[in-house]
């Protein structure tokens, strides 16, 4: 049985009004419009951390963190940041030495992942992005509760980066379902 050829142009090809036009020198304002060639010299796009725990962070916007964090691409790597304050402080040995790179790992790869779905080119592209966001925020609660049996004098910090973790688990969760 023969089937009919397609030509390899047609498919997965957009009608004109469908396709994006490539505009070069656009720049976002303050206001989020975006201008031809215009760059924007108020907005601060960058910022380093303060003196101490977040020394080295860089951050998008105001480093003041008092308002609550509404993106959750920045929530996730907030998250990872954390987490890897965190693993600098379990020692070194035989047992925490791959629960530590586990935990890294899994732990940065919720942020990664939810920045690429951010950047889907499909729904069901977007939904796999986000499943796997879910996966690994799960992974990450699970070598949380391996490193708190562990190492006992860390288990209430890990128990609050779990709570966390849940927390992106379950907004994952949410998205993926809908």
């Amino acid at each position: 049985m023969k089937y009919p050829r397609r030509s390899p142009k047609s498919e997965g090809r957009r009608s004109k009004e469908g396709r994006s036009p490539k505009v070069e020198g656009l720049s976002p304002k303050v206001d989020g419009s975006v201008g031809a060639g215009e760059f924007c010299e108020d907005l601060e796009f960058w910022s380093w951390g303060d003196e101490g725990v977040e020394a080295m962070a860089l951050r998008e916007g105001s480093p003041a963190g008092d308002e609550p964090i509404r993106d959750l691409e920045e929530r996730a790597a907030r998250f990872g940041e954390a987490i890897i304050r965190f693993a600098r402080k379990i020692p070194q040995g035989p047992v925490t030495n791959r629960l530590i790179d586990q935990l890294v790992a899994a732990a940065t790869s919720i942020g990664a992942n939810y920045s690429e779905a951010e950047d889907a080119v499909s729904r069901k592209d977007f939904k796999n992005r986000v499943g796997t966001s879910r996966k690994e925020s799960r992974e990450t609660m699970f070598f949380l509760r391996m490193i708190a049996a562990a190492e006992e004098s860390l288990a209430e910090e890990a128990r609050q980066l779990w709570r966390e973790a849940r927390q992106l688990n379950r907004i994952f969760g949410s998205i993926w379902r809908k």
